[in-house]
C-alpha cells in the first residue's frame, strides 16, 4: 500500500463496468479504469444490461461534463445507465428528488433543504460531536480488545449525528442501517428493497406528522413548515428524510474506517495526525483521504441531452455516461503521484462528493464530522493499530460504496 498499485491486463475493447478490485491493493481504483484512463479517457464499457455507456476517467473531463447543462440526472431519460436491474426497475414508479431531476426542479429541491447544511450552521454542531467522539472513544477504551473500529466509532458518530440534525430518534438506529444497507446493496431482491423502503416510508410518514403539529429545532420540523407553507409536498419531505438518512450515516461511516486502515499502511501519515491538533492539517488529511479513497464504486451516471464533446470523442444525445469517481482522483495530470497517500497535499479539488450542481449537499457536515473523527481518535489512542493482517480483512463491495464489514484494532 505504501507503492504504486500494478495495473494488470489490457484493456478489453468493451470492458464489464464495475471492475474488479486488484486483491493486493484493496484500497486502490479499479485497475482496468486506471489503464483506460491512461490509455482511452473516454471509452466503450459494458452494464448488467448489455448496454455501453461511455466510462469517463480523467479529472478534467468529468469537471467539464458535470457542470454541462447538456447532461441530464434524471433517470427516466432514455439511454440513462442504470446501476442495476432493480433500480431500472423502480425508477418509472420512484419520487422526483434531488438525486433524479434536473434543474429547474431539482434547484427547487435543493434549496428546499440547502439551509441546514450552510457551513456556519454546520460548524455551530463542531463541540456537540467532539464530545459525542470523545465519550465514543471512552467507551471503547474500557471495553474488550481488540475492538471492532466500525461499531465502536465509524457507524455511531454519524448515525447519532444524522439522528440529532434530522430530529429522528436515535434509539431507531439499528432500523436505520438495516434500510440503508439493504437499499444500497446491488444483491438485495426488489422485494427485499420495497419491504424495507415502504416500512422506512411509513415510520417517516408518520414521524413528519407529528413534527408538523408539534415543531422542534430540526430538519424534519423545518420541512414539515415547508410543508405547511405549500414549498414542498409532504411526499417529498418524506422520501427527502429518507435520502438524508441513507447519505447521512453509510459513507461518513465508510470513510471513518477506510480511512483509519488506509493510515495504518501509511505509519508516516497517520504519525502526522498523532502529533497535531492544527486545524488546517487535519481538514487537508480529511480531503486527501477522500481522494486517495473516493469510496464511491458504482460511479456518478448521467444521461446527455445533446451531442457533446470531450477528449475529441463525440458523445450523442441519448447515451449514457458514468463517472469512475476514483480513476479522476488517482489522475496524474492533477494529482502527481497520485497513488501515494500525502495529507499535506492540496486535495480539496477532488471529487469524492461529485461535481457541479449535483455535488453532495451534505459534503460540509462529512467533513466536520471527518475532522473531528481524525483529529481525535489518534491523538487520543496513540498506539492504536491494526488487529488483523489485512488479506484478513473481509471487503463490502455490493453496495454503491466499497468498505470493510468490520476493523479489528488494539492498542
Amino acid at each position: 500500500m505504501t507503492g504504486t498499485c500494478p495495473v494488470s491486463g489490457a484493456a478489453q475493447s468493451l470492458p464489464e463496468y464495475p471492475m474488479a478490485r486488484a486483491a493486493e491493493c484493496p484500497l486502490a481504483p479499479f485497475p482496468a479504469a486506471e489503464q483506460l484512463r491512461a490509455e482511452q479517457p473516454v471509452s466503450r464499457v459494458r452494464i448488467w444490461n448489455g448496454s455501453t455507456p461511455w466510462l469517463i476517467t480523467r479529472h478534467a473531463d468529468q469537471r467539464a461534463l458535470l457542470t454541462d447543462p447538456r447532461m441530464s440526472d434524471d433517470d427516466l431519460n432514455p439511454g440513462f445507465p442504470y446501476v442495476n436491474q432493480h433500480r431500472a426497475a423502480v425508477a418509472p414508479v420512484s419520487p422526483r428528488m434531488i438525486t433524479n431531476t434536473d434543474a429547474p426542479e431539482h434547484t427547487r429541491l435543493r434549496r428546499s433543504v440547502n439551509a441546514p447544511f450552510v457551513v456556519k450552521r454546520i460548524e455551530a454542531m463542531r463541540e456537540p460531536i467532539q464530545q459525542m467522539v470523545d465519550r465514543l472513544i471512552d467507551e471503547m477504551l474500557v471495553g474488550p480488545k481488540p475492538a471492532d473500529l466500525l461499531t465502536a466509532i465509524a457507524l455511531p458518530v454519524p448515525s447519532l449525528v444524522i439522528a440529532q440534525l434530522l430530529g429522528v430518534p436515535y434509539e431507531q438506529h439499528e432500523f436505520f442501517q438495516k434500510f440503508a444497507g439493504t437499499v444500497l446493496d446491488s444483491s438485495a431482491s426488489p422485494e427485499e428493497i420495497r419491504e424495507v423502503s415502504g416500512k422506512m416510508s411509513a415510520y417517516l410518514k408518520n414521524l413528519l406528522d407529528e413534527k408538523i403539529a408539534d415543531p422542534a429545532d430540526d430538519v424534519m420540523s423545518e420541512m414539515g413548515g415547508k410543508v405547511k407553507a405549500g414549498e414542498m409536498t409532504h411526499t417529498e419531505a418524506v422520501h427527502m428524510s429518507t435520502a438524508m438518512l441513507i447519505a447521512g450515516h453509510e459513507t461518513t461511516a465508510t470513510m471513518i474506517s477506510l480511512g483509519t486502515l488506509a493510515l495504518f499502511q501509511h505509519p508516516d501519515q497517520l504519525a502526522i495526525l498523532r502529533e497535531t491538533d492544527d486545524p488546517k492539517v487535519i481538514g487537508g488529511a480529511v480531503d486527501e483521504l477522500l481522494r486517495y479513497l473516493s469510496i464511491v464504486q458504482t460511479g456518478v451516471r448521467r444521461v446527455a441531452k445533446e451531442d457533446v464533446e470531450v477528449g475529441g470523442v463525440l458523445i450523442r444525445a441519448g447515451e449514457g455516461l458514468i463517472f469512475d469517481l476514483h480513476a479522476a482522483n488517482w489522475d496524474p495530470e492533477t494529482y502527481p503521484e497520485a497513488d501515494r497517500l500525502d495529507i499535506g497535499r492540496p486535495a480539496r479539488n477532488h471529487q469524492a462528493f461529485g461535481y457541479g450542481p449535483h455535488q453532495c449537499l451534505g459534503q460540509n457536515l462529512a467533513r466536520l464530522e471527518l475532522q473531528v473523527v481524525y483529529g481525535t481518535l489518534y491523538r487520543r489512542i496513540p498506539t492504536l493499530r491494526l488487529a488483523a493482517d489485512i488479506s484478513d480483512l473481509e471487503f463490502d463491495h455490493t453496495g454503491t460504496t466499497y468498505g470493510v464489514k468490520s476493523l479489528p484494532v488494539t492498542w
